[in-house]
Formats: structure tokens, C-alpha cells, sequence
């Protein structure tokens, strides 16, 4: 008798819960979005460079009725094009207002108004988000939209610069189902605010394996709303050790250009991203771009050096020049650009 009262107990409690998901779950998922980018890339067939055009897609949400959405850094950096996608199916283009890839969060906005009102959700304080407490991500894995899961926070990470003490990456480690396109995605919590933005996984299949993590949404507002950390539009790798010696770096340490999105702070700079695509010590790189030596005289030879450099880059404004020296085929140049007004217009 005590073992059936058991079972109507976990049935009830169990229905309970799938009810307010799935209410949770239609009172959000019109904000999520599919996020579609593309960006070109030059390589090699037969020693001839050919150009193609490489596509990828995420996830992301909107959180403003001016059409402001965030997402993940990696997803849009470098983007040229990114494209929205709304769950009535229409699409707009957006550009990139911030972003902090050392966090991978960043803010887009749509560049053309949509033609029914925005939907947003709320964010969250995720400084009240426990370990064992449960959540629900809505994202695009594998492109399909609005696809739902849900799991329990497993784990925090926090970690800080040596440079000035400033918080700046915050990590949920999570057992809810992430894949290849939940990149961006919103983690709620069981209250339907936004506490996490998806940012990757860890897996030895290339399949989710249970390992998933989501930047904390208020490490996405400190970086994003209130300080508005710069769109560099650059990914580069740090290399050191013998790397460097490799390819002949008159320093410690240097920034390997491997990509540059157009309009960016990097292509006002005149930054050459890499062409050649090979494994050196483990890591993927793409060579032959330019390598940062050095931002406003700051050697970055260190991770201290370039969190420190960072920081230059967040105090630009209208006006500013910006000097850089780089290591391109070979030879040391500097290269010194005032910030024009259209950078700072977008923003």
C-alpha cells in the first residue's frame, strides 16, 4: 500500500513539474532565435588560394523591444553576415555591438525593425543560482529551432585577471543536453528568467557527453550592458614557448591573427588574418596572418599583459588613435589609426 502511495505521489509530482516547464517553455520560447552567420576564409587546393564561404548557426534571445539580443562570442566575432531568425520565421539581419570573447558573450542588435513586436524574456540574477538547482535551456541545436532541454546546475566557475582584480568570466557547468547550434541559447531558471548564455561543451565524441556550460547572465550584463566591452572583430590565438620560436617572434609572447571581420576595430587596424590551416603542438591554428607584438606600447607577452591591454582598448572614445606594433611576413611594422566616428555611430 505505502509503495503505491509512493508512486501516485512521484506521478502527481512529476506531472506537476512537466506542466510548469511546458508553461515556462511557451512563455519564452518566442524570444529565442536562430542565429545564421557567414563568413569567407581563404585555403589552398593544389596550391592555389581559393576563397569560400563558411556558414554556421547558434542560438540567441532577444531582451529588448529596440531588438537588442544576446548570444555567444564565438558565433559572431568574425561574423560579415549575421542573420535572425524568428519562430514565426521571419528573418532580419543584425550586427555586433559588443562582445567579450574571454567570456564568449556578446550583444547584436537587429538593424531593421521587425514587422510584429519583439517578445524578450527577463534576466536573471544568477549570483542566486545554487548547485543542484534545476534549469531549462531553449536553443537551436543542429538548427532545429526552439528545441528544449532541461537538467541541474552541477557546478560554478569563477575566475579572475591578475590585472586590476575584475571579475571576468563566470561559467555554469550543467547535465542539460547542449549541442552543436545551442551556442547562445538562454539557461532559465524555474522562475523563466534568464541565469546563463550557452557557451560549449566538453565531449570526446564530438556528442554532448553531459558536460555542457552557459556564461552567467550577470557576467553578460556587467560586460555587455553596463561596461560595453569593445567588438575587437579579431580571434587570434596567444602563442608562446616554441611557437614563438617557430615563427621567428623577437619576443616572449605574441596574438596570431587568425581571423578579422569587416567594420570591425581589428579591419581599421588594417589586421591580416591567416591562410594556411595546420596542428602545431595540439592546437589549431590558422598561419600566415599578422602576430600583435604590441598595443600602445604593452609587449603581450603574457596573459597579464593582454588582460592589461584590453583594458586600453575599453577606454577609446571618438577621437583616440591606437597604436600597435605586428610581426607580418617577417618584418616589424607599426601601424598607428585614429578610431573614425562610423565605429562608434553603430554602437
Amino acid at each position: 500500500m505505502k509503495q503505491i502511495l509512493f508512486m501516485i505521489i512521484l506521478f502527481i509530482t512529476s506531472l506537476g513539474f512537466s506542466q510548469k516547464i511546458s508553461k515556462l517553455y511557451e512563455q519564452s520560447s518566442e524570444a529565442v532565435v536562430l542565429i545564421t552567420t557567414m563568413q569567407s576564409q581563404v585555403t589552398f587546393n593544389n596550391g592555389i588560394p581559393v576563397k569560400k564561404s563558411l556558414s554556421a548557426y547558434g542560438s540567441g534571445f532577444v531582451i529588448s523591444s529596440e531588438g537588442d539580443i544576446l548570444t555567444a562570442s564565438h558565433l559572431v566575432q568574425t561574423a560579415e553576415m549575421i542573420c535572425v531568425t524568428f519562430s514565426d520565421g521571419e528573418e532580419l539581419l543584425a550586427k555586433v555591438l559588443y562582445s567579450y570573447p574571454l567570456a564568449d558573450v556578446a550583444l547584436i542588435k537587429l538593424t531593421s525593425p521587425k514587422s510584429t513586436p519583439l517578445v524578450s524574456v527577463k534576466m536573471g540574477n544568477s549570483d542566486h543560482t545554487k548547485i543542484g538547482d534545476q534549469v531549462f535551456i531553449v536553443s537551436s541545436p543542429f538548427g532545429l529551432r526552439h528545441s528544449l532541454s532541461v537538467g541541474y546546475i552541477s557546478r560554478k566557475y569563477k575566475r579572475e585577471p591578475s590585472y586590476n582584480g575584475l571579475v571576468t568570466t563566470e561559467f555554469f557547468q550543467s547535465d542539460a543536453a547542449i549541442n552543436d547550434g545551442s551556442s547562445g541559447g538562454p539557461m532559465f531558471n524555474m522562475k523563466g528568467e534568464v541565469i546563463g548564455i550557452v557557451s560549449f561543451l566538453v565531449s570526446q565524441t564530438h556528442g554532448f557527453q553531459g558536460l555542457g556550460f552557459a556564461a552567467s547572465s550577470n557576467i553578460a550584463k556587467k560586460l555587455l550592458l553596463e561596461e560595453h566591452a569593445i567588438w575587437t572583430g579579431i580571434d587570434s590565438n596567444f602563442i608562446y614557448g616554441p611557437i614563438t620560436e617557430v615563427l621567428n617572434v623577437p619576443q616572449e609572447g605574441g596574438l596570431l591573427i587568425q581571423k578579422v571581420a569587416p567594420f570591425s576595430l581589428g579591419s581599421i587596424m588594417e589586421l591580416q588574418g591567416g591562410i594556411y590551416e595546420m596542428n602545431m603542438e595540439g592546437d589549431h591554428l590558422i598561419l600566415g596572418g599578422d602576430i600583435i607584438l604590441k598595443l600602445d606600447n604593452i609587449p603581450l607577452i603574457d596573459k597579464e599583459s593582454i588582460i592589461k591591454a584590453w583594458y586600453v582598448l575599453q577606454e577609446l572614445e571618438l577621437g583616440d588613435s591606437l597604436s600597435i606594433s605586428i610581426l607580418r611576413k617577417g618584418k616589424i611594422l607599426e601601424i598607428k589609426k585614429e578610431i573614425p566616428y562610423f565605429f562608434f555611430e553603430k554602437l
